[in-house]
């Protein structure tokens, strides 16, 4: 039996060293969407219910509810698209994808995920344009007087928190055997009863790429 060589173990070390350092990663992007989502949902659920106590009990709601409700909105939705992007709960069109298997299906799932983080990287470029263009123009809130462009700095910030859920998920898929939808989320597939009572493979679990 020969000792393998010190080449071998370091090259063995290297793709868990790096996977550790991208699940740390992507831990702490989860950590960032959760709060901003859940906190802005929790934020905008107490604002909503005190404004309407506030009216049927006092009279006078809270000013500036439903402007800072849309703003939540907007926070809540392109935020979400990364939160959506790692727990592989994106819509998708996947006709193509569900009849490969094996190496193919993988390359082409790396294919989609490269396109749509360059996709995702491309959008907010083109947002933070749109975000100092509104600075430039001082527009503000109309209730609250608050600049609109720190608002839409959700745009930039969404685009590019997906955009790095696409790049780790293709570095997942690139240092491991199995196909995975995203950083953590392993493609499987489900067994459906058939009409004879049979159990057969499904593959709806694999139409989140």
């Amino acid at each position: 039996m020969t000792p393998s060589s010190p080449s071998s173990g370091d090259s063995q070390k290297r793709p868990g060293g790096l996977l550790r350092i991208l699940g740390g990663l992507d831990r702490g992007l989860g950590v960032i969407e959760r709060i901003i989502v859940g906190g802005s949902i929790l934020v905008m659920a107490a604002l909503m219910s005190s404004n309407v106590v506030g009216t049927l009990v006092f009279g006078q709601g809270i000013a500036g509810t439903y402007e800072i409700t849309e703003m939540l909105i907007i926070l809540i939705t392109f935020v979400g698209i990364g939160y959506a992007a790692r727990n592989a709960r994106h819509i998708s069109m996947s006709a193509i994808y569900d009849l490969l298997s094996g190496r193919l299906r993988k390359a082409l799932l790396i294919l989609i995920c490269l396109g749509t983080a360059a996709l995702m990287f491309y959008f907010a470029y083109k947002s933070i344009d749109y975000v100092m263009v509104l600075k430039d123009r001082g527009r503000v809130s109309a209730s609250l007087r608050i600049p609109m462009w720190t608002i839409y700095l959700a745009l930039p910030i969404g685009f590019t928190l997906a955009g790095i859920q696409y790049v780790l998920t293709i570095a997942r898929n690139l240092m491991s055997d199995d196909i995975y939808r995203s950083f953590t989320e392993k493609e499987t597939y489900s067994e459906v009863p058939t009409d004879d009572g049979e159990q057969t493979p499904d593959r709806d679990d694999s139409r989140g790429v």
